[in-house]
């Protein structure tokens, strides 16, 4: 029987650790599934950030390095530069990469890094307890806003794809979602042009997934998914932002 699906020769063969319903696994196979079908895995390093990101290491059978919170950008940069023929990715939760790495990731946008950078967007800080995150949305509950995020307390949702496009420097932004077949496809096709900008030399590339917590949501997979729909993509919408 002809084989037509099957594992990316990028993941190793192990029990993924993360929560029932997490995108974060399909996203991690997705960004794989890709880079073996440009032939990279050979020439890719994975920059992981801190978070449930880090844990993305644990199941990818790439070279990888797991930089200090915040940093997967500046680390990022830096290999491109000593190591121009590697195709360089970084894995980051929100508040890695528009929190505490809020600078390291302006920074590498604004001089056009050559790196791609895929940014997880559940709109909290998951592994370490639920907090609110710079994406978090308005009202919602957290473990640090129990009675819901307000402006006049805690300021607003920040759009990384729509903050990074007033910079003249990035070649490819993006913000996907994987929540049914449909959009998975565009997520695909998202994260293949990220990859391509990087081989053509065009410089800095994001993609922004819109994803999910069931967890610290305290809500079933599903409802996750219906909640992406109602509440995060009305807030985030989906989108090309820049191509250049």
């Amino acid at each position: 029987m002809e084989k037509i699906f099957a594992r990316p020769a990028g993941l190793q063969k192990n029990i993924n650790g993360y929560c029932p319903g997490c995108l974060h696994s399909q996203i991690g196979k997705m960004i794989m599934t890709v880079l073996e079908e440009f032939d990279l895995l050979e020439r890719a390093v994975m920059v992981d950030g801190v978070g449930c990101a880090a844990s993305n290491r644990n199941y990818i059978d790439i070279d990888s390095v797991n930089s200090p919170h915040g940093r997967p950008c500046a680390v990022a940069s830096a290999l491109k530069r000593c190591s121009p023929e590697s195709v360089v990715v970084t894995y980051q939760g929100d508040g890695d990469l528009a929190s505490i790495g809020l600078a390291e990731t302006m920074m590498a946008a604004n001089r056009g890094d050559n790196i791609s950078v895929f940014f997880i967007n559940n709109a909290n800080y998951g592994m370490t307890g639920g907090q609110m995150a710079p994406t978090t949305l308005m009202g919602m509950k957290t473990s640090t806003t129990p009675y819901g995020r307000n402006a006049e307390e805690h300021g607003y949702p920040m759009h990384m794809c729509e903050v990074l496009n007033t910079l003249t420097a990035p070649s490819y932004l993006a913000r996907v979602t994987l929540i049914d077949p449909a959009h998975i496809r565009k997520a695909k096709e998202a994260v293949r042009q990220a990859i391509q900008h990087q081989l053509d030399g065009k410089g800095f590339s994001m993609v922004e997934f819109v994803s999910n917590c069931p967890t610290n949501w305290g809500v079933t997979p599903l409802e996750s998914l219906n909640y992406i729909k109602e509440k995060m993509l009305p807030e985030f919408p989906l989108g090309e932002f820049r191509n250049k």
